[in-house]
């Protein structure tokens, strides 16, 4: 997170006190999951993610009546159905490691087939494979039902690591109080309390959804009180090569001290923020640790005068850390962008994690960060984007723009990617307690289906293959396409080819005003759904099946496709597009 509006976010009205007192009482920013238009029950899992071998299980809204099914769907096939005559059941989850499914409930009908409702899950033994990261931001006393009804809520939503902002007592001593002593309630840089036990019932929670507690802070921030705390003055950064000026963010009331920055390629700040985060870790049951950084700062000096690094000051750190606490996961900002190579460089972290701001607000942005941080980690590394929508809004209360937020969603998935959105209410800026814009019960049912489509074909989204190009025209004049990158007024294709599978996904521009995910000021236009649309798909070889889905149909069910090959295109037709078709086809 960067610091850029924290004051200002909190002088300019009550509204944000009055959202964090609402989710102090257990408020979530969203309603429960309601039935979407083309699902009659909603269905959820009792983790966010699995083991191989582990038992999944289910609860429906509603007893199933007559005839219906459930089936588990990987990659289009079957692999195991059975009949439902109960809203609770088991599955036993697969052997193979790192897949994703889809469970599909269904009821046969003489017209065929109706889906009823749908719920992905995840088989993973490492959450940072395939992350879907969350927050948490208000930590005052709360009750267990509160904390639990959070942390289930993300639990519908896949949810399988979540980040602690802003829980911390002091940047340069995180722990409130000692390792022998911790502090029951403190204050945090906002003046905001913090409840040892609400941290610790909201660790509980997490680990009990098989989903990882991950805490925040600087890599080299410190307060103005941390000279009395064994800060010393020859570790700060400092603004000029003569050492008057130290580095910092400034803070004014109600935050408790300005930021002041520390040189993170120091050893002995790395054995004295080591130190404390030992102490974060022998209190609090944290599964790693959140490292931030405040982007790129200009030219900046250490205390003998030398040019500061920062770039490789924040590998060093990442060194360290890992080197103190090696089963810890560590995950680092790249700011837009900044100090990525080197951060992504040292091979440890849990996956990429990008902060992106106005200077990279185009779509095409989003998927230069991931093919960089493809190149400078060998391809063996997931992407994260903290990215705000409707960022022009969140000075007043309202509500998200649901079309802005489902198309960002859609490419950042259909590239690959992820979105840190998700906690105790939605984004909207840097500042994580700000809950100044809610989502609409359009929104809230989008973001199920969509996170359920993100999990159940994680092996296509984002477990590796290489995109390419594939032409791709309309057969019947109902769709304007354009391979990547994203016009207005076009249907934008972006394909991948994995293993045996072509992947083409189709993103619907043509109503778009903006080629921006940040629909700053929530004016993105809801896209008209485009039925029965044909296309030809250019293809190198004979085809043995054709398959598509969307989070926008069926919560994201299976559709096998008819087609027809000739002259090396395959021509198929799609049921409709709204927003993000994904099209698979099968090589013999």
């Amino acid at each position: 997170m960067r610091y850029r509006m924290f004051t200002e976010l909190i002088l300019t009205g009550t509204m944000l006190l009055t959202g964090a007192c609402q989710k102090e009482k257990g408020y979530t920013g969203f309603m429960k999951p309601s039935d979407g238009e083309e699902t009659v029950i909603s269905v959820r899992t009792d983790k966010a993610a699995y083991k191989p071998g582990e038992t999944i299980r289910f609860t429906a809204s509603a007893t199933p009546g007559a005839d219906v099914y459930v089936r588990y769907m990987h990659l289009g096939k079957v692999v195991s159905e059975q009949p439902l005559n109960s809203s609770e059941w088991s599955w036993t989850a697969p052997s193979g490691n790192y897949k994703g499914y889809m469970a599909e409930v269904y009821k046969t009908t003489s017209a065929g087939e109706k889906i009823l409702g749908t719920v992905g899950i995840d088989v993973s033994s490492d959450w940072a494979r395939f992350p879907r990261y969350g927050f948490l931001s208000s930590f005052d006393v709360m009750s267990e039902t509160a904390v639990n009804n959070i942390i289930g809520n993300l639990n519908r939503y896949h949810i399988n690591g979540v980040q602690f902002q802003d829980w911390h007592w002091k940047h340069h001593w995180p722990l409130g109080g000692t390792r022998d002593n911790p502090l029951e309630t403190y204050k945090d840089i906002a003046s905001r309390n913090t409840s040892l036990t609400t941290l610790k019932n909201y660790i509980s929670a997490i680990h009990s959804h098989g989903m990882k507690a991950i805490f925040y802070n600087l890599c080299f921030g410190a307060l103005d009180d941390a000279a009395q705390d064994g800060v010393k003055e020859s570790w700060y950064i400092f603004n000029d090569n003569g050492r008057n000026n130290k580095d910092m963010h400034a803070l004014s009331a109600p935050f408790k001290s300005s930021i002041f920055l520390v040189n993170p390629d120091n050893p002995q700040w790395q054995e004295y923020i080591g130190e404390k985060t030992d102490d974060v870790y022998s209190v609090l049951d944290f599964d790693g640790y959140q490292i931030d950084q405040l982007g790129y700062r200009g030219t900046r000096y250490d205390y003998d005068g030398n040019t500061v690094d920062l770039p490789a000051g924040y590998a060093s750190f990442i060194n360290a850390m890992k080197s103190r606490q090696p089963a810890k996961d560590l995950i680092m900002n790249a700011v837009s962008g900044y100090g990525a190579e080197r951060i992504l460089g040292t091979g440890k972290m849990a996956f990429a994690y990008d902060e992106m701001w106005g200077d990279e607000a185009d779509f095409t942005d989003l998927k230069t960060h991931i093919e960089d941080n493809n190149r400078f980690s060998g391809n063996g590394i997931s992407t994260v984007f903290a990215a705000y929508m409707n960022y022009g809004k969140a000075g007043s209360l309202g509500s998200f723009n649901a079309p802005g937020v489902i198309i960002t969603d859609a490419v950042m998935f259909a590239l690959g990617g992820s979105h840190l959105e998700l906690g105790e209410h939605m984004l909207c800026n840097e500042y994580f307690p700000n809950s100044s814009l809610g989502m609409t019960t359009e929104l809230q049912n989008a973001m199920v289906a969509y996170y359920d489509f993100m999990t159940a074909y994680e092996n296509l989204l984002r477990d590796g293959g290489e995109f390419n190009d594939v032409e791709v025209t309309s057969a019947d004049g109902k769709l304007g396409i354009k391979p990547w990158a994203p016009e207005r007024g076009k249907a934008i294709t972006l394909c991948r080819k994995v293993g045996d599978r072509q992947v083409v996904h189709i993103l619907n521009f043509t109503q778009a005003n903006s080629l921006s995910w940040r629909d700053m000021d929530g004016t993105m236009p809801e896209p008209a759904q485009i039925s029965e649309a044909s296309v030809d798909i250019n293809v190198t070889g004979n085809i043995s099946s054709v398959w598509m889905a969307s989070p926008d149909i069926d919560g994201g069910a299976c559709k096998k496709l008819d087609f027809k090959q000739n002259s090396g295109k395959v021509r198929i037709t799609m049921p409709s597009l709204k927003y993000w078709n994904m099209i698979v086809l099968e090589y013999e």
